[in-house]
């Protein structure tokens, strides 16, 4: 039987991509004034209405309705083909003060505690360069590079996925690409041949290595036809819905918490980014081809209540001592993953589209493998 695995991506105009983006830019706006902010913000996008909800606690004025018009300009809705003008819709602002009963656990005297309670987890693997999932970067690749072409292509619309199907080989390795689909929202007028001339051109033979291509690969191209209605007015948007999309293509576990609109105190987002951290190192430094790590917290809590990590059979050295490795060069409370990750000062919105993780085109403290050297020494004297 044939080992395939499949995953997805969006585009930046995708209905829930708006929303994340738009979450992550009042974020952004927000930790500009007040570092030390605490906020939980999440976006609803829906035909020609656009909805802020959540809690914000920070020494702050923010132009909420006029961050929200930029973004969506800057995403690509300022063309009213597209049918979500920025200065058309109606902003609906509902963001209150946070709960003083979760700001009391957060905000302690020496430290910082979990904003939340729940679980969290980090991956890595060497199948890419990024230590990320092959078929999931991929799939991101399409997407990112679908966008760039947009500006050059005026009848390409901002709203498309991307997914791409690998085919592994007995001994795990990447065999083949088997399949995969481009759908782009496009102008009314648009041929759909030349759509699909276009799209096999410039996104798919300028992403895919023609090594993984061959004569039973399936390409399918806005498969329903035709796609002019889309964004919001084609479909609704809700920050975190994409949280596979996010992180890891379900390649891998998933805590379950979104990331964007959040806060670093919130440990769904700096957890994740912390033990993706671990991972990247871990696999850098050979002590294993795959791991995935788990930590859980408890609101109000420094530290987590438990480690769990899974190499899957690929480690070379045993599980414990990668666990007494990890527990000696890294420190999971919430004060030092915000300070070693400098999430204070992190530009959120540029992870808001394709992915947070194995971004080489994004600057992050998490995707660094600043201490895979040190493990690999540490472990040759185990």
């Amino acid at each position: 039987m044939k080992k395939l695995f499949t995953c997805e991506a969006v585009t930046k105009g995708h209905p829930d991509k708006i929303c994340d983006a738009v979450s992550d830019a009042l974020l952004d706006a927000i930790l500009s004034q007040d570092e030390n902010a605490h906020a939980a913000i999440e976006t609803m996008a829906a035909y020609d209405s656009l909805f802020l909800v959540g809690e914000v606690h920070a020494d702050a004025k923010i132009d909420y309705e006029g961050i929200v018009k930029d973004k969506l300009a800057a995403i690509g809705y300022a063309d009213p083909r597209w049918g979500f003008d920025p200065s058309k819709i109606t902003i609906i602002t509902k963001i209150h003060e946070q709960s003083a009963d979760i700001r009391q656990g957060v905000d302690l005297k020496e430290a910082i505690g979990a904003g939340d309670q729940g679980m969290m987890f980090g991956f890595a693997c060497s199948e890419t360069e990024n230590y990320m999932p092959f078929a999931y970067e991929t799939a991101q690749k399409l997407a990112k590079r679908l966008d760039e072409i947009k500006s050059e292509y005026p009848s390409l619309g901002p709203d498309g996925k991307t997914q791409v199907t690998v085919e592994y080989a007995e001994d795990g390795k990447i065999k083949r690409i088997a399949a995969i689909v481009v759908s782009n929202q496009h102008d009314e007028k648009a041929d759909l041949n030349q759509i699909i001339t276009l799209i096999k051109k410039e996104v798919i033979e300028q992403v895919i290595p023609s090594e993984y291509l061959d004569d039973d690969t399936k390409i399918f191209i806005n498969p329903t036809g035709k796609f002019v209605i889309g964004g919001p007015y084609g479909d609704s948007g809700l920050t975190g819905r994409k949280l596979i999309v996010d992180t890891y293509g379900g390649y891998a576990y998933h805590g379950g918490g979104a990331f964007s609109g959040k806060d670093p105190s919130k440990v769904d987002r700096s957890a994740a980014y912390y033990l993706r951290y671990i991972a990247k190192n871990v696999v850098a430094a050979g002590l294993c081809d795959k791991i995935s790590l788990q930590a859980a917290y408890v609101i109000g809590n420094t530290k987590p209540v438990s480690l769990n990590i899974d190499t899957f059979g690929t480690n070379r050295i045993a599980e414990e001592k990668i666990y007494a490795l990890i527990a000696k060069n890294f420190d999971l409370s919430v004060s030092n993953i915000i300070e070693e990750l400098d999430l204070r000062h992190q530009r959120y919105q540029d992870l808001a589209v394709y992915g947070h993780f194995g971004r080489s085109d994004v600057k992050t403290r998490f995707e660094r493998t600043d201490k895979a050297e040190l493990l690999r020494s540490q472990a040759e004297e185990m």
